[in-house]
C-alpha cells in the first residue's frame, strides 16, 4: 500500500549558483535511511505524492526541484543549467542536509538519467538505486520519441498535431524548430509552442489517455518549464557524450550497487530496450517488467511494484 506522510519537517531554498536557488523538502524520519527523489522531465517537479513509495517510519525522504523547475528559481531558466550542474546540486543538497551517503537514489524517466549520472560520478555516496522508465538520452531514444518512425507510428493523430504546428520548411527537424520557438524573445510565441509541445508529451505518458484536455490544470509557468527545459536538454544531448551512461567503463563504476529497475512494457516515452540494456550491464540489478503499464509512475502495476521494492529495501542494511 502507498505510504502516507505528514507535512515536511524541513523545507527551503538552497542557493547553488549566482542565478539559481533549488527548492527542497524533507519528510519522514529525520534520522532514517536517507533517500533522494529525482523527478522527471527535465522541467518536471516534485510533490508530496512522491513520498508514497517510502515508509515514513524508516526513510528520510529528500525531494527537490531541479534548476528552473517547480518551485526552484528562476523558473524555466536555461542559463547555468546542465547535467553536470544538476549532479553538483545533488551533492550540495547532500552536504546541506548533512547526509554522509544516500541509502537510496530514486529516479524515474529523466530522473533515472540523472540518478545514473550522479551515481557514476559519486559512487561512494550511493548505497542503492531504484530506477523507473529508463532514459539515457541517446540519439536512438530521441529519434524514437521525436522522429517520424517511432512513437509517431503509434500515435499518428497526436504526432501530426505536434508536427503540423510548425511551418513545412521546419518539419524535417522538429526539435530544433521547437527549441527556436521556445527560446523566442516573444512570450506568447514561447507559450503557444509550449502548449503544443506538452500536449504531445502528455499524450505519451501512460497506457491509457485521460479524457478531456491533457493540459487541464497545468499553469503557464509549468508549461514553459517543462517544454523549455526538455528541449534544452534534448537538443544538447543531455550535455553528455552519446551513449555515456551505458558504456561498460561507466557501468563498472556502479556495478557493486544493488539496483532495482521498474519498466512499463508499453512505455513509448522510454522504450523497454534501454532498461534491458542497463539490466544486462549491471550484475546486481533486477529488472521488473510491468506487463500492463506505459510510462507513468502512477500506473497501478508500476506504482505497486515501486512501493514493494522500497519496502523490501527498508528491511535491509547495506
Amino acid at each position: 500500500m502507498p505510504h502516507k506522510h505528514s507535512d515536511p519537517w524541513d523545507k527551503g531554498h538552497l542557493q547553488v549558483s549566482d542565478i539559481h536557488q533549488i527548492y527542497y523538502e524533507q519528510y519522514g524520519k529525520a534520522d532514517g535511511k536517507p533517500v533522494v527523489f529525482l523527478h522527471g522531465g527535465p522541467g518536471g517537479c516534485t510533490s508530496p505524492q512522491n513520498t508514497a513509495f517510502f515508509d515514513p517510519n524508516v526513510y528520510r525522504v529528500v525531494l527537490f526541484d531541479q534548476r528552473g523547475a517547480g518551485k526552484s528559481t528562476p523558473a524555466a531558466e536555461l542559463r547555468e543549467n546542465t547535467s553536470q550542474l544538476l549532479v553538483a546540486d545533488i551533492e550540495a543538497l547532500r552536504k546541506h542536509c548533512k547526509v554522509e551517503r544516500w541509502f537510496m537514489v530514486f529516479g524515474g524517466s529523466w530522473g533515472s538519467t540523472l540518478a545514473l549520472l550522479y551515481a557514476q560520478a559519486h559512487p561512494e555516496r550511493v548505497q542503492s538505486l531504484v530506477l523507473r522508465g529508463i532514459f539515457t538520452i541517446r540519439k536512438s531514444e530521441m529519434d524514437f520519441s521525436r522522429g517520424p518512425d517511432g512513437v509517431a507510428r503509434v500515435f499518428p493523430e497526436h504526432y501530426d498535431n505536434y508536427l503540423n504546428y510548425l511551418p513545412p520548411s521546419a518539419r524535417h527537424d522538429p526539435l530544433s524548430a521547437y527549441y527556436k520557438l521556445l527560446t523566442s524573445e516573444d512570450y506568447n510565441t514561447r507559450l503557444e509552442a509550449a502548449r503544443v509541445w506538452n500536449r504531445w508529451d502528455l499524450a505519451l505518458g501512460g497506457l491509457f489517455l485521460p479524457e478531456g484536455d491533457l493540459l487541464q490544470g497545468k499553469s503557464d509557468v509549468w508549461l514553459l518549464q517543462h517544454s523549455r527545459l526538455e528541449a534544452h536538454y534534448e537538443i544538447n544531448g543531455g550535455f553528455i557524450e552519446e551513449g555515456h551512461l551505458l558504456k561498460p567503463e561507466n557501468l563498472a563504476k556502479i556495478a557493486h550497487l544493488p539496483c532495482s529497475i521498474v519498466q512499463g512494457r508499453y512505455d513509448v516515452c522510454c522504450p523497454a530496450r534501454t532498461a534491458w540494456e542497463l539490466h544486462n550491464g549491471l550484475p546486481r540489478s533486477t529488472l521488473h517488467m510491468i506487463p500492463d503499464a506505459g510510462h507513468a509512475a502512477s500506473e497501478p502495476g508500476t506504482h505497486r511494484k515501486l512501493v514493494e521494492i522500497c519496502d523490501e529495501f527498508a528491511k535491509v542494511d547495506l
